[in-house]
């Protein structure tokens, strides 16, 4: 490869034990392409981990790194300093506590080094006090134990947000389009759609294009009203609607209602919301430190014995029981 040319950025990819491989490789590839495309050398980068040592990633694969968070304090004063910071994570990102990863975080931000969180790295970004104020995304199975979390931060459900010189992205293949952006964004959309070609991408995603797939696909449900009904439940989930204000809202009568769920759905609509409830409370269960009393509020509960009963008849086991088996499991 050629020599000549502006180096663009210069990255530090921030290994997180138990981080995702698909929004790590996805984030790095663009890049890798873009310099071949130029003929040199636009984007450098390395690996880093707290301790130098590799790193496991969900999938089990190991990947060696080119530097511990000691060394890369080091070059913070230096030229070796990145332009950019990008904190790969994933799986069980909520019991991740290290001060000191938080402080280099903080002190790389102040210096004017851009940040970047892949996948669940907004949780850590956040633990770090670096969203207070700001937008930013997280996988949508994380959204609701991190706006608990951290309700300062304004958390969005979408592919990728960039505040102010903070780059987070919801993992999967959202990080090849935030970096999509940043090429578009250092180049021109002409080196954007060339590497999109090469990476045999038809298109590039906007930051507000949703993460989940649409409910008529992930439901299988074609009828225009259910779906209008569903998303009126998601969208009221601490508060239910009771079925008298969804009819009021959907011009239906209760009881095309009730038959129009047991057609499409296989149960009741007060059967339906419920389950939705529970697999919100289910995720803060495991997400987030919220006593169980909240989660039930959180939830639209009027009590936590309420609560309790209705888990232990979806889930065969208590919430407490949930939390549990949660910690056993991040502990083997």
């Amino acid at each position: 490869m050629k020599s000549e040319g502006q180096l663009k950025r210069s990255l530090v990819f921030f290994l997180v034990p138990d981080f995702t491989m698909v929004a790590f490789a996805t984030a790095l590839e663009p890049l890798r392409s873009a310099n071949r495309m130029l003929g040199y050398e636009a984007y450098r980068w390395r690996l880093a981990s707290v301790d130098g040592r590799p790193v496991r990633a969900s999938n089990g694969v190991e990947l060696a790194v080119d530097s511990s968070l000691a060394e890369e304090r080091q070059k913070m004063i230096g030229s070796d300093r990145p332009t950019m910071l990008i904190v790969c994570s994933g799986l069980n990102v909520e019991s991740y506590s290290n001060k000191t990863v938080f402080a280099w975080l903080r002190e790389e931000y102040h210096r004017g080094v851009a940040l970047g969180g892949l996948c669940t790295g907004a949780h850590i970004l956040a633990a770090a006090g670096l969203l207070a104020n700001k937008r930013c995304a997280i996988h949508w199975e994380n959204l609701p134990g991190f706006a608990e979390t951290f309700p300062k931060a304004n958390v969005f459900a979408d592919l990728f947000e960039i505040d102010t010189n903070i780059y987070t992205c919801a993992g999967g293949t959202a990080a090849m389009d935030m970096m999509f952006r940043l090429i578009g964004e250092d180049f021109d959309e002409n080196l954007v759609n060339r590497v999109c070609e090469q990476m045999l991408t038809d298109r590039v995603r906007s930051p507000s294009d949703r993460q989940r797939l649409p409910l008529r696909a992930r439901l299988g449900v074609q009828n225009s009203k259910v779906l209008t009904i569903i998303e009126l439940m998601e969208a009221n989930l601490s508060e239910p609607l009771s079925l008298v204000e969804i009819a009021a809202r959907v011009g239906l009568s209760r009881r095309q209602i009730e038959r129009l769920f047991r057609q499409e759905m296989g149960r009741s609509p007060a059967r339906y919301y419920l389950e939705i409830r529970l697999d919100r409370a289910r995720h803060l269960l495991i997400q987030s430190t919220m006593p169980v009393v909240e989660v039930a509020v959180a939830c639209g509960f009027v009590s936590a014995s309420h609560f309790s009963k209705c888990y232990r008849e979806v889930y065969a086991r208590s919430p407490q029981q949930e939390r549990h088996d949660r910690k056993q499991l991040m502990a083997a």
